[in-house]
């Protein structure tokens, strides 16, 4: 098999609530995702999608998933989009870095190889645990008694997990947290994410002052340093995304006993191929997960309940729906939100059928 065309569409997605906001002022009205179609010569199509959170957050941005593609895509007409080790090999030698680039082809291929293999994406990647994912619901950063409410809302949408965006005056956000966890049951839980928006007194700050509160801490510094640093001056359950974006902070991480849980994030790590490794690395030496990526529509969220399904239950501390934040849906068949929890296809592939008419024709095509 060999891959004949690849079309790349572009697509926004605007929020439900308007604007999503979190540390430092940052904030997202409407997402500009970017999503691949690979055309095989056995006639069978493949689909994935990277949405970054706008160019503030990561080294990432919508028009550089576009650009980036356009470095690669013409020499990925004629390669075996089965062979999914050999062609992340080639992508990372026609463009060194820029994970978040190579991402959706990456899962356009699983997309294929399930179809191929009539299997679902997550029985390829390692089985399907459980009967359903669990969800966290991110609360877009407000005034705490604002943020009370949404969590109330959200609550009776079935979610039992909130990740609370913080980072800002850090009076303020003890506050945030304070007030959250006042409405939420002793068996929920709940994560206090500074999305890296606070230095390092703040945060000793913050902790020290919610002690007594049941809440994990999340990414309170920009380094990992800084994060190792309050995470040995707290007894609070602690949490890794924006560092972790490699194996080897990972090893890093578990050596240090720097946290509890890690985000991975697909696009971050580059795919489903390189994600799988962390994850069954996270897996062995018993760290849990948050398995998600940056944001996304209908595909980005196929592609991470499959992940999430194919990873043992003790260690998906939670997932993400990103497909309810937003107005628009780009493809039939995406898992959706049922009581706070979603499941994977059991179609082959990632069990999508995306929506044309809203695609629109692509912004580049190569074959």
């Amino acid at each position: 098999m060999k891959i004949s065309r690849i079309a790349v569409y572009q697509i926004d997605l605007p929020l439900h609530e308007g604007s999503y906001k979190w540390s430092g002022g940052k904030s997202v009205t409407v997402f500009d995702s970017t999503v691949v179609r690979i055309d095989t010569d056995a006639g069978i199509t493949g689909w994935g999608e990277v949405c970054p959170l706008g160019p503030v957050y990561l080294p990432a941005y919508a028009n550089g998933v576009r650009t980036g593609i356009a470095e690669i895509a013409p020499n990925l007409v004629g390669e075996d989009p089965l062979e999914l080790g050999r062609l992340n090999t080639t992508m990372d030698h026609l463009l060194k870095g820029h994970p978040y680039v190579k991402s959706a082809i990456d899962i356009a291929c699983w997309d294929i190889l399930g179809k191929t293999s009539s299997l679902p994406v997550c029985v390829l990647l390692g089985g399907r645990f459980s009967d359903a994912v669990q969800l966290y619901r991110a609360i877009s950063q407000l005034p705490p008694k604002q943020m009370a409410e949404n969590v109330t809302a959200y609550r009776k949408e079935g979610y039992r997990r909130f990740q609370l965006k913080v980072g800002g005056n850090p009076d303020e956000d003890i506050e945030r947290i304070r007030s959250v966890r006042s409405i939420l049951e002793p068996t929920d839980k709940l994560v206090a994410d500074a999305n890296t928006g606070w230095t390092q007194h703040e945060a000793m700050r913050v902790v020290r002052a919610v002690r007594d509160v049941d809440v994990y801490i999340e990414q309170p510094c920009l380094t990992y340093g800084e994060c190792l640093a309050v995470r040995r001056n707290t007894n609070h359950p602690f949490v890794l995304d924006e560092v972790i974006d490699n194996l080897d902070v990972l090893v890093r991480a578990k050596s240090d006993l720097a946290c509890d849980v890690v985000n991975l994030k697909i696009s971050k790590l580059g795919g489903l191929t390189k994600t799988r490794l962390a994850r069954d690395f996270c897996v062995s030496q018993g760290i849990a997960m948050t398995l998600e990526d940056s944001w996304g529509g209908d595909i980005v969220t196929a592609a991470i309940a499959h992940l999430a399904h194919s990873t043992p239950e003790p260690f998906r501390f939670s997932s993400t729906d990103f497909n309810s934040y937003v107005t628009v849906s780009i493809a039939d068949g995406a898992p959706r939100r049922e009581n706070g929890f979603m499941r994977a296809s059991s179609k082959p592939g990632l069990g999508i059928e995306p929506r044309l008419d809203v695609l629109g024709k692509p912004v580049l095509e190569f074959s």
